[in-house]
């Protein structure tokens, strides 16, 4: 497999074990970008961007990042805190009045972001558009009684986290949620990230799938036999309803829609040039940035039926968690994207690092193939 791109050669062990990737005959496309105090010391790319293998893999080929989305809406809307346009723990219901139905009248941001406010999942099934119609999914939402008490656990809100907090930011910043999200953090750091895609991207979007006859580990088999067996559980409810968000990836209203929980697309550099821009504190100032990285939730996650544990719309680090660490350090804080995609920080060696892949693999938290490469890179810092 030919490595494309460039690599500092002190971090030559890092492009070997991303040339391995490829080793696994059902590899098809990724991309790697590790940025150390703000230089970069690879950016590599390699194999194909289609199905077929017949469209290699581009310098500014486009996937969907599916939640490694939810950072860069976490830091819009701490952004509009900044400014004092939003209030972490004031009442949702102050910006979103009809949201206080159904006993969330107390529901804050801080919550939301946090996953704590009890709204993982809408109980009653939705048809498939319903995924594209941001009103009747944010009514349904406002509506939505929740399944426990706001603050008192927490259970990952996998995509229902894009319409609250999305309302939020279109309510207050007065422009749609992705236009927000893009002119606060793509656009000053000049990164090729998109929540909401212009069809005259498409061309360069590859296509994600699904590896074969890999079944995870204990915590994605435990996932996937709930969603077997449970129909109407809160965790099946909050991948499945609607029922359209598990196969509509690679559609064209997919990728146009502003779902800013799972669709943004973008490229490993704009993931590291993200976590670049704030650790240099260019995003958002350093105690905004210690309020968002610090732990809000920790325990078993209601919704993933695992261990998790989050700061303000970040995943952060469980070294002791095999599937929760990012395998640099324990400050580290990003976000996981379903299939493999991951972005993050790691604050005490100043590492940001973005790895995509349109090979989607079959874990809830941390894919072993970017843990390894983070492995790699700590060896090399040392």
């Amino acid at each position: 497999m030919q490595i494309q791109g460039y690599f500092d050669l002190q971090f030559e062990a890092v492009k070997d074990a991303f040339a391995a990737l490829f080793d696994d005959p059902q590899a098809r496309g990724a991309a790697l970008c590790v940025q150390v105090g703000g230089e970069t010391v690879l950016d590599l790319w390699a194999g194909s961007a289609d199905k077929e293998g017949a469209q290699a893999w581009q310098s500014d080929t486009l996937v969907n990042l599916f939640s490694c989305t939810k950072a860069f809406a976490a830091v819009a809307a701490l952004q509009l805190v900044g400014e004092g346009k939003l209030e972490l723990d004031a009442p949702v219901a102050r910006y979103w009045p009809e949201f206080a139905a159904s006993g969330k009248e107390r529901v804050t941001l801080r919550q939301l972001l946090s996953h704590r406010a009890g709204l993982p999942a809408l109980r009653e099934l939705l048809p498939a558009e319903a995924l594209y119609d941001w009103s009747a999914m944010t009514a349904a939402l406002a509506a939505e009684q929740p399944w426990w008490t706001p603050g008192e656990a927490h259970g990952y809100a996998a995509i229902t986290y894009g319409w609250l907090v999305g309302e939020l930011l279109r309510r207050v910043d007065g422009r749609g949620p992705g236009e927000s999200i893009v002119a606060r953090t793509a656009r000053p750091l000049e990164l090729d990230f998109h929540v909401g895609l212009a069809d005259s991207e498409f061309h360069r979007v590859s296509d994600v799938s699904r590896g074969k006859g890999n079944f995870g580990d204990a915590a994605a088999q435990r996932l996937i036999k709930a969603m077997m067996t449970e129909p109407t559980s809160m965790t099946t409810r909050a991948f499945a309803n609607p029922p359209s968000i598990m196969t509509s990836t690679n559609k064209p209203e997919w990728r146009r829609m502003q779902q800013p929980a799972a669709n943004g697309h973008g490229n490993a550099r704009a993931l590291a040039g993200f976590y670049s821009g704030l650790l240099d504190g260019r995003l958002l100032e350093a105690e905004l940035l210690n309020e968002m990285t610090r732990e809000h939730s920790v325990g078993d996650d209601l919704t993933l039926l695992t261990r998790t544990r989050f700061g303000l719309g970040c995943m952060l680090d469980q070294p002791e968690v095999a599937n929760g660490t990012y395998g640099l350090g324990p400050k580290a804080f990003g976000h996981p994207g379903a299939g493999g995609s991951i972005g993050f920080a790691d604050p005490e060696r100043e590492v940001a690092f973005g790895f995509v892949t349109n090979t989607l693999g079959p874990y809830v938290l941390m894919d072993p193939r970017a843990q390894r490469l983070a492995v790699a890179v700590k060896a090399c810092l040392a």
